[in-house]
């Protein structure tokens, strides 16, 4: 019989962690997994359960949470030689993970999805000795989702991210901005507001802003939004939501593998949404590193 660990964050899911818990629980079991249930408590702890689970060699990790507690389970796997399948239960406000890879977001429909087992190899990024599934941002804006609470997360959704930084930008803080890519595939220096390193299309909820990202095509798809007046990033909105944010000349876009970011300023990393590594910082792409239940009809 095979093995899974099933990691849920309580709290989440409006406070129902513990009831769609034990309909996971059922369905591992009716799978035919002997499954081992965590509880987390506090932060790192889905970090080092999923660990545990590599360790002990398991060969199914199910992360039932929001966006947080699916960027610790991938950290807790991604470092490692032996790699469980990772299966999602999205319990957050966002979900952009499992918007990426069009699982769904009722938790109901994604736990019924694990049975299907159906799976799909997928990028994960690096962030120095760091790893995240969707993000890495720099920037004021960036800084600002930091400022995002828990209950305007629940009440506007991705707006909540657009509103604290609508407040942000009222100040304006540009940096100086230089990036590497790997292997001479292009520079680029400058004043910026904004860097966005995309790994997938779900970004803070708008399914659109990278339309070019692919689950597994191994690239960082970088967006610069350079130093300009409110009036000019307000015109941006619209292109957030159409995904045409990288044709604008307010903005470079990038594809490459991988690239390090350097300012003369003291900027911190937003990664996934929460406080990272300060600059400079050395961002890869890690082809198809990790594999992940998807649905039945989606293919490689």
């Amino acid at each position: 019989m095979k093995s899974s660990m099933l990691i849920v964050n309580p709290s989440s899911g409006k406070e129902k962690g513990t009831e769609y818990a034990k309909q996971a629980l059922q369905v591992l079991e009716g799978t035919r997994y002997q499954v081992e249930v965590r509880l987390t408590t506090g932060e790192g702890d889905a970090m080092n359960f999923a660990r545990e689970a590599c360790d002990h060699k398991f060969d199914v990790v199910v992360a039932m949470g929001g966006d947080g507690t699916i960027n610790e389970a991938i950290n807790g796997i991604a470092e490692q030689k032996h790699r469980p399948v990772l299966g999602v239960i999205p319990l957050g406000t966002v979900n952009d993970f499992a918007r990426a890879l069009s699982i769904p977001l009722d938790p109901e429909d994604a736990i019924d999805l694990i049975s299907h087992q159906q799976t799909r190899k997928v990028d994960v990024g690096k962030i120095n000795d760091k790893y995240f599934m969707n993000i890495t941002a720099v920037g004021a804006l960036a800084e600002a989702s930091f400022a995002v609470s828990a209950e305007q997360k629940t009440k506007l959704g991705p707006l909540a991210y657009i509103v604290e930084g609508l407040k942000t930008m009222k100040e304006k803080q540009p940096f100086d901005l230089q990036i590497n890519c790997e292997d001479g595939e292009g520079e680029w220096s400058g004043d910026a507001l904004l860097m966005l390193i995309a790994l997938t299309n779900s970004i803070g909820g708008f399914e659109s802003l990278a339309p070019e990202a692919e689950v597994n095509d191994g690239k960082l798809h970088v967006f610069i939004i350079k130093d300009i007046a409110f009036h000019q990033f307000l015109s941006l909105l619209p292109k957030i939501v159409s995904g045409d944010l990288g044709e604008s000349k307010h903005v470079e876009y990038l594809k490459v593998g991988a690239i390090t970011a350097f300012s003369s300023l003291d900027m911190t990393s937003n990664i996934d949404g929460d406080e990272g590594d300060r600059l400079p910082i050395t961002v890869k792409n890690l082809s198809r590193h990790l594999e992940v239940f998807v649905q039945p009809e989606v293919k490689e």
